[in-house]
């Protein structure tokens, strides 16, 4: 199977596979921006992420749509969509489900929850206690979910919109890191411009207009093939040398970036060099090419490691963000 999948990666894509992703891509987008007003970056990189098949940390403020873009992203997609609000008294049960005892026959019957579907929306995270954390885990990174003695396969494609909010820390569980490297991007949504803001009141400032009706403009089975597209997307020697040395600069153990030395406790894992291999490639296809170039490579890089460095209480205390840490492991690494 390992060879029939490597020799599949190794067709050339033509012309015709390079326009059905390309026009997939720009049709979803297109139908978004009738619902979704501004917000460009991000429904870029929830797209390309899509295409990878990755799950999305989506950061910002309330009332900054990122509701509005799941349940949009769902029905563009004619994918199931559900949205669970995490709160600190939920329970592993109200997430993936329960097995129910039924008096009537005396049998156990297994009640599937809401992560049975394509896209989930588990609005604020941050809040759910860790028992809900590890069951959401299995879900993200298997695609499998566990009911008392059943292990039941989630039907793909299957993705994860989480959104937490950066302020309000009040009652919250941080993420663990090993869910944080689950995400294959952490987009931040920050406010609209001026002209977007006045877009937003015409578009959605009517009580009787009611919501949009998106159009389905894409299947599962078109995602799917997307997917397999994107690994066939060539990518140099050189520029996979590029990719994992970004990586590793990340990690003090390394010392390659003397300036990052007082600033980071822990840098990215091989899991982030996959995430940004997948995510360049996705770039790289919907732009209507075969092939990675460095700038991919660039456009991608903050999504992807923004939420897997841990930094040091000295950045904290100079006020050193992840975004200077991220640009300077950047104008540190040079394609060799």
């Amino acid at each position: 199977m390992e060879s029939i999948a490597k020799d599949r990666e190794n067709i050339p894509l033509s012309e015709s596979d390079i326009h059905f992703a390309k026009d997939t891509l720009d049709r979803i987008r297109q139908e978004l921006s009738g619902e979704i007003t501004g917000q460009e970056a991000v429904v870029k990189n929830l797209l390309i992420s899509l295409a990878c098949q990755g799950h999305v940390l989506l950061e910002g403020m309330p009332g900054l749509a990122k509701t509005l873009l799941a349940k949009s992203l769902s029905s563009a997609l004619d994918l199931d969509f559900k949205r669970v609000q995490f709160t600190p008294d939920l329970l592993p049960a109200d997430l993936i489900g329960t097995v129910v005892f039924n008096p009537k026959n005396g049998e156990f019957t297994t009640r599937k929850g809401p992560v049975f579907t394509g896209v989930l929306l588990a609005d604020e995270i941050n809040r759910a206690p860790a028992k809900v954390q590890s069951a959401l885990l299995e879900c993200m990174e298997e695609r499998t979910v566990t009911i008392g003695e059943n292990t039941f396969p989630l039907e793909r494609p299957f993705l994860v919109l989480a959104t937490e909010n950066p302020i309000d820390q009040d009652g919250t569980y941080p993420l663990p890191e090993a869910q944080m490297d689950r995400f294959f991007m952490k987009v931040l949504v920050d406010y609209p411009d001026m002209d977007e803001e006045l877009a937003i009141l015409e578009q959605h400032g009517k009580l009787a207009a009611g919501p949009k009706r998106i159009k389905k403009t894409a299947t599962a089975k078109d995602v799917l093939k997307i997917s397999s597209l994107v690994d066939r997307v060539h990518v140099e020697p050189k520029l996979k040398s590029y990719i994992v040395r970004l990586v590793r600069n990340t990690r003090p153990e390394e010392k390659t970036v003397p300036d990052l030395l007082p600033y980071v406790k822990h840098g990215a894992s091989p899991r982030a060099s996959l995430s940004l291999l997948k995510a360049s490639k996705a770039k790289a296809l919907w732009e209507g090419r075969d092939y990675v170039a460095p700038e991919d490579v660039k456009a991608v890089l903050p999504e992807i490691l923004r939420h897997r460095i841990l930094l040091t209480f000295e950045a904290i205390s100079e006020d050193v963000g992840i975004e200077s840490v991220v640009r300077i492991v950047s104008d540190a690494t040079q394609v060799l």
